[in-house]
């Protein structure tokens, strides 16, 4: 941990001494406690609602300051606001620092009055591109032809099981991307992941550069860098619906879970020897799985839905931006066949497990269904289209984590409903009223739960949390443009602000983000065991539930926990390799996370 962070660390015992023998008159004893400062570590932009936070265990009073970080000279002071929160233990208080209406671009740290040690540096003006960091961890998460390693794995992909073909039958499953710290690769995060980078490009074309070509080596192609990493995607949803009737859904399963690995040499046996042919699951709809464990699958309509909405995406860009009709045409015919596979088997395909009881456990589709038609819908023109939308929407309606206190893994994938937004625009006056009510009904009750708290925040912290603030912070960017209300900014301010150092924490929930600041180091990825490199750009899992990370099946810490004496007793996070819960990047919650970066990249926003 950087100790610019924490102040007081380093100089409250003298403090302290000095006060008691006098030699400092005029000094608040009260501010003598162990304090902590917690804040957006990257900044803000002029505009933002910028709340920082000070802990202590004790009372304290006075002002705050905001001083050049260069400079040291003081440009802006405040007094100390005790929050009316329920604080979180181990601290007893908790006080607002407030700043908002200090909007002048620069570069700035905050300091309690009569304490010296100040908090780190953060800008205020500009944002950083981040989204271009995120893109570089979905580049080194790929499978097959990975630029980081420059090494080529799991050629053997795969062989095929539950499908038309005869079991391990031989099919190309080759490429897509890793799911995380694993080597697994599946339809349901990879759906949403190519998805959301189509529609975070569509939304903020002018954030995106061109700095790699399409394998990512460092040379410019012609196309922005997030067109690239979607179109990797697009690749392998192709290959995982090779004919009109079928679509793959899932590659390898918990078998590869043998230790830490470099990718190409995998030493996952499933029956053919290590390193070599993976399973391939057939999605029918149906429970599956290979071992003890069974998915509880219905249908298809949640894959083919979000596969539909990003290949109708897909077509639209490749045609009217990349004037490439060829590529385009096939994206179209394959959303068309993909959507009418999901009104075949409206239900849900789950992941697959084989020896543990994890697995991703999404049970609603009528939102991914609601997203594939309306982007059909833009694209034909045919009625049939919209008028399945709305019928989606309805169907699903409001249904949605932020409703709930809390879920199974994955329960209520993908965490936000693009779909009602899909639908906006394209809406009569009634069915626009009835969408920015299922949005405004969620995000109430987030804000809501987040008002009872010192740090604003208000997801449950189940498995992947972090995407879960991701998500809310999505919701309400789209709501804003849906509608031009901007009553929930401060609480996408608070959720945005807890990714990037606003917690108990006080680290960024990004690897490598901000480059100057604390950030998960020590992740569970093979790739920082074996040459402590840290990857930038990647979204840890975040903090979950005591409850549930004390009973987390092989979750065994590498070293004591750095971060203990700030744990609240209610939920944790650990900065361990160790720790696959709570300190694992994913690869689509930080594809989700791209939108978030791409609406702050712009000043004034």
């Amino acid at each position: 941990m950087n100790p610019a962070q924490n102040p007081g660390k380093n100089v409250f015992s003298l403090v302290a001494f000095l006060i008691i023998f006098g030699i400092v008159p005029g000094i608040n004893a009260q501010n003598t406690a162990k304090t902590y400062i917690r804040y957006n570590q990257v900044g803000y932009l002029a505009s933002d609602r910028k709340v920082a936070l000070a802990l202590s265990k004790e009372p304290l009073n006075g002002q705050f300051v905001l001083q050049n970080g260069t400079t040291k000279e003081v440009v802006f002071k405040a007094p100390l606001r005790l929050s009316q929160t329920t604080p979180w233990s181990p601290f007893a208080y908790y006080y607002e620092l407030d700043f908002s209406g200090f909007q002048t671009p620069g570069t700035y740290q905050i300091r309690l009055e009569n304490v010296e040690a100040p908090s780190g540096t953060f800008t205020i003006g500009r944002y950083p591109a981040y989204q271009e960091q995120l893109l570089f961890f979905m580049r080194q998460q790929r499978c097959g032809y990975n630029p980081y390693t420059d090494q080529v794995c799991h050629r053997g992909d795969g062989r095929t099981f539950f499908g038309p073909l005869k079991d391990s039958s031989y099919i190309d499953a080759s490429g897509g991307w890793h799911d995380a710290g694993d080597q697994l690769k599946y339809l349901i995060t990879s759906s949403n992941a190519t998805a959301r980078m189509l529609l975070a490009y569509e939304w903020a074309k002018d954030r995106f550069t061109d700095t790699v070509d399409d394998l990512g080596h460092a040379r410019p192609n012609g196309i922005p860098d997030v067109l690239d990493e979607a179109k990797w995607g697009l690749d392998w949803i192709h290959k995982m619906h090779p004919a009109p009737d079928q679509l793959y859904h899932q590659v390898a399963d918990d078998r590869d879970h043998r230790g830490f690995k470099w990718p190409h040499k995998d030493n996952a046996d499933y029956g053919w020897g290590q390193n070599s042919y993976r399973p391939v699951y057939f999605a029918d709809g149906k429970p599956q799985g290979a071992g003890k464990y069974k998915s509880e699958a219905t249908g298809i309509a949640n894959l083919a839905g979000r596969c539909a909405a990003a290949m109708a995406i897909a077509a639209r860009i490749w045609k009217n931006d990349l004037k490439d009709p060829i590529f385009a045409e096939k994206c179209l015919k394959a959303a068309i066949e993909l959507y009418a596979l999901g009104k075949q088997k409206e239900g849900y395909q789950q992941g697959n497990s084989y020896s543990q009881p994890y697995r991703y456990t999404e049970d609603t589709w009528a939102d991914d269904m609601e997203w594939g038609a309306a982007e059909l819908y833009k694209l034909t023109k045919k009625e049939t289209y919209r008028t399945d939308a709305k019928r989606y929407a309805r169907l699903i309606g409001t249904t949605s984590w932020m409703e709930k206190d809390t879920a199974a893994h994955y329960q209520l994938y993908p965490y936000v409903n693009v779909g009602h937004y899909a639908l906006y625009d394209i809406a009569d006056a009634k069915t626009k009223a009835e969408l920015a009510d299922y949005y405004r009904h969620n995000l109430e009750r987030v804000t809501n739960k987040g008002l009872k708290n010192p740090y604003g925040v208000g997801v449950p912290f189940i498995w992947c949390s972090n995407n879960l603030v991701t998500a809310f912070v999505t919701q309400a960017i789209l709501y804003e443009r849906m509608t031009g209300d901007k009553r929930y900014r401060a609480a996408l301010m608070a959720h945005r602000d807890w990714l990037l150092g606003r917690n108990p924490w006080g680290t960024s929930m990004f690897t490598g983000i901000p480059a100057h600041g604390d950030f998960p180091l020590d992740v569970h990825l093979p790739f920082w065991l074996f040459t402590k490199k840290v990857i930038p750009g990647g979204l840890i899992d975040g903090p979950l539930w005591e409850t549930i990370h004390g009973k987390m099946v092989g979750l065994t810490l590498s070293e004591p926990d750095e971060f203990a004496e700030f744990q609240p007793n209610h939920v944790k996070y650990m900065d361990d390799i160790g720790d696959y819960s709570t300190n694992e990047p994913t690869m689509d919650g930080t594809a989700d996370a791209i939108f978030m970066f791409a609406f702050f990249a712009i000043p004034g926003k």
